[in-house]
């Protein structure tokens, strides 16, 4: 256990920060997997497409994830909404 005041504070921060980001990690994740594999229109898919966007690049803003990582799985998604609606 800590001694210091700053470390138990530390301690709470991090706890706060961890349940933040994990919530928002598995957001995007279960939205990722809803465009995947749900059976969506054309109209459904990119209405979910636009808001795992926001959340990727809210995400990549505060820092919960790599610019370069939303950007990649941004295109990902994109790509795949796009070879799932060519037909």
């Amino acid at each position: 256990m800590p001694e210091h005041k700053s470390c138990e504070k530390r301690l709470r921060q991090d706890k706060m920060r961890n349940a933040r980001n994990h919530f928002v990690k598995s957001t995007i994740s279960t939205l990722s997997k809803k465009i995947k594999k749900g059976n969506l229109d054309k109209e459904q898919s990119m209405a979910v497409l636009r808001e795992v966007f926001s959340k990727l690049d809210k995400a990549a803003k505060t820092k919960v994830i790599h610019k370069r990582t939303a950007d990649r799985r941004k295109s990902r998604l994109q790509e795949f909404i796009n070879k799932k609606f060519a037909e």
